[in-house]
Formats: C-alpha cells, structure tokens, sequence
C-alpha cells in the first residue's frame, strides 16, 4: 500500500499554524488530484487546501476548529498504487506532501526544525508516557517565550489527539501559572539526589490541572455585562498583534504634510478618471505612489530582521489594509508598487479592496509584503500609532484630511490661509530603524506629498 501524507501547506512566510474550518472528505472517501480537501484560516485569508494524490483517504489526523502547526502532518491518502504515488511525488514537488514510511520520524524532524533551544534544568523524573510525547512548534514556541521548562511541559494535560498538548491548553496552563493556581512541580536539584517519584504522586500532578481549568470560566465580572466570545479571525488578530509587539520594539514618529495640490488634483479628475476607467480614485493610491518612490531612498525601512541580520527586499510591495464586512482589518498586498503608474495603482487597490469586502482574497494576495500602509483617515481618525505587521520593520498610518488655518510662507511676507492639512505616523522597528531615519523618511514623504503636481497627466 503507497501513501501519501497530505501536511498543511505554508501561506506565508509570517504564518506559523493554520486553522481547519470544514473538511470536504471523510475517511474512506476517494479523492481525485487537485481536488479540494479541506478549506483552512490564518490570521489573513481563508484557503482551500487540494490533494496532490489520487487515491482513498485513509485518515484525517485532526477536527474541524483545531489549529494545526505549519508542515504537521493532517492527512494521508492510499494512492493503491506505489509508482503513482512516486511519480506525483515527482511532478508536484510542493510543501503540500510528503511521502514517508514512518510518521513517527516526520514528527520528529518537525519538532527538531522548530527554534527552540530548552535552557539546562534540574533533573525530574517523568513519566514513561511523558517521555515520548510528540510538541508541535507552536506549543514549544509558547513554552519557550513563557519560561516554561520541559519538566513543566511533561506535566500538562493534553486534550488534543493522542493527548497531545495543544494551544488552548498552553493558554490555559499559563493564566493559571499567572494566577498562581498551577499546580507546583517536584524538582531534585541534581542526578545523584534524584529520587523516584512515588506511584501516589504522578496521579496528583494529572487530576490537579484539569480541576483548575473551568475555573476561569467561572470568573464574576460583577455589574451588568455582556460577555461575547471573540471569533475565529479575531484571536488570530490580536495573537499577530501581541507577537508583534512582543518581537519589535516600537517607535512612532509623527509629521504633518499640506495636500491642498493633491485634494485639488483630486478633485479635477476623478469624474473623468471614473468615466474612462470604471472605476474611483482615492486618496490611497496617491499616498502609495508618493511612500513607494521614497522607499527606494531609504531602502533599510523596505527590510526585515533574521537574527543578526538585516534582509534588504529589493521589491517594494507594499500592503494596504482594508476592512472586512465583520469589521476586521486585512492585508492585501500590491506587488511591485513602485512600477506602476496611477492608473494601475487605483485600479488594483479598488479590486483589492472589492476582494477583501467580499471574501474573495485568495492566499497570494496577502503574502509577500514589505511595507504597510493603513488610511486610518477612512474612518474619521486624524492619527493613529499602528503596529508593525511582521516581519516587516514599519508601517505609516495616514489621518483624515481636514481644514485648517496654517501660516503660508513666502518671500513677500507670511499670510494665513485655509489649507487641506492631513497627520502621518510612522511605526518602526528600533532594533535597526533609528530614530534620526525613521524621522527622515516619514518628513520625505510628507515633503512628497505637499509637493504634488496640480497639472500631473492621469495616465
């Protein structure tokens, strides 16, 4: 019998873990070659997950609603048919199968690939079961950034397949850690005073940890309120931001730019613009025109950071946010900004932002950018201090464009005048962004934006 593993497929270079939404075949079903399997989430964008074999599945390695580690294992297909299986091998040499004999040694070599190095500890005697357990790399990267020794990660409770430890239950362990209810672990300080642990004690440490859990949902809030569970999207969200803030340290520069010429600019095309394009003009693809052409000055905000060194991107593709019907932010990125023109430019963000609003992004659309651009103006903010979208370095927030009296300087003397005055903010990375570039480059844009040409040609 020849079979293939089917794993989940890398969506992006920042994306670490999928969730499964709906199984579209059981085990026992016969699945054709690039048929839909299963349809999966991340934090950007829904996706549909084919077969790359034909054959009969075997097995289905997780539930619906389960958030599975990049690269695991999630299905496995008899193809019936040892040279089929070798030659689909052959011809579709992507990340989402692999062929192997032995599961186990998959796993295995998944969890050696995961960047997590435990610190020396004090010997603990565990239990046999303990010592074989299987830790994707999410649970052992949430055990590393938490300070959760190995001998703390034998003793948790799992509740996923096989009793594995999943994310919930990591999440779970740590607010009781937090609120000083996890259960204490029986640490010996060294091998020779290593003492067996007694057949009443491992009972304990199991039936302590699950007695604790349904405790935090016991939790009064007192006076009258209303508790909703945060959706599916939305705590992969706020986990992106949290890891974000967690990875960089964040530093915002704010500047203030007149674009009364590019209102006006605005202003005098649009009716034409819609007519011979069918399709509007924003003020967004006006402010990536100007942000993609100072880029290339100031290459180092157009990075990324791996370790100990810097990654210059020599594409400038640029992400714009964009909301979604549930409220939810996404990203969407234009690849190559910086070569198209402004007609190209309105016309992919108005189908980006079409995709988005209607749910039809597709994974490409969100991978692969190098900067981040968000209009927070669209909703009436006049500034804001977003936060940096990983792995890029920054991000400029642009405010609503309102009316003001500012002082106009001239050689003939100054004079106060009514001017379209809108607020920029720049969020970057300080671990390689200083505060003298970061300033430079925010202040470059504002100068690119006042300086716009109120006789530019649309083309």
């Amino acid at each position: 019998m020849a079979v293939v593993d089917l794993v989940m497929p890398k969506l992006g270079e920042s994306i670490m873990e999928a969730t499964i939404l709906k199984w579209h075949k059981k085990a026992g079903d016969t699945i054709e070659n690039d048929e839909t399997v299963l349809d999966i989430a991340t934090d950007k964008v829904d996706s549909e997950v084919p077969s790359t074999a034909a054959g009969t599945i075997t097995e289905l390695l997780y539930k619906e609603n389960d958030v599975v580690p990049i690269g695991a294992v999630i299905a496995r297909i008899d193809t019936n048919n040892t040279q089929q299986a070798d030659d689909n091998q052959a011809a579709s040499p992507t990340p989402y199968i692999q062929q192997s004999q032995q599961h186990q040694q998959d796993e295995e070599a998944l969890a050696a690939a995961v960047p997590y190095v435990p610190q020396p500890t004090p010997v603990i005697n565990k239990p046999a079961a303990a010592a074989n357990r299987f830790y994707s790399p999410l649970v052992l990267n949430i055990a590393n950034s938490e300070g959760i020794s190995m001998q703390e990660l034998e003793n948790i409770p799992g509740t996923g397949n096989e009793s594995r430890v999943t994310k919930k239950d990591m999440l779970a362990y740590v607010e009781r850690k937090k609120a000083g209810k996890a259960p204490q672990q029986q640490v010996q300080q060294s091998p020779q005073q290593s003492v067996p642990a007694t057949p009443t004690e491992q009972p304990k440490v199991k039936e302590e940890a699950p007695a604790q859990a349904p405790q935090q949902d016991e939790q009064n809030y007192g006076g009258n309120v209303e508790i909703i569970e945060m959706d599916r999207m939305r705590r992969l969200i706020a986990k992106h931001m949290v890891d974000s803030k967690h990875t960089s340290p964040h530093v915002t520069s704010f500047s203030e730019a007149d674009v009364t010429n590019m209102v006006l600019w605005r202003e005098k095309v649009k009716t034409d613009f819609e007519k011979r394009e069918n399709a509007k003009i924003t003020f967004t693809p006006l402010i990536i025109d100007c942000i993609a052409r100072i880029i290339k000055r100031f290459p180092i905000i157009n990075s990324s950071v791996d370790g100990d060194r810097i990654i210059i991107k020599k594409d400038i593709n640029i992400g714009m946010a964009a909301a979604m019907p549930t409220g939810n932010l996404i990203v969407p990125i234009i690849k190559n900004a910086d070569y198209l023109n402004l007609v190209g430019l309105s016309k992919m963000v108005s189908q980006l932002a079409y995709n988005a609003r209607n749910g039809k992004l597709k994974p490409d659309d969100t991978q692969g950018g190098t900067f981040t651009f968000t209009n927070v103006g669209t909703f009436g903010s006049l500034m804001g201090t977003p936060i940096i979208n990983q792995p890029q370095v920054a991000i400029l927030a642009a405010g609503a464009i309102k009316k003001r009296p500012v002082v106009i300087e001239n050689p003939a003397g100054d004079t106060i005048g009514i001017r379209h005055m809108m607020y920029l903010s720049l969020s970057y990375d300080h671990r390689i962004i200083d505060g003298s570039t970061g300033a430079s480059f925010l202040t470059a844009v504002a100068n690119e934006l006042e300086s716009w040409d109120v006789n530019r040609q649309l083309i």
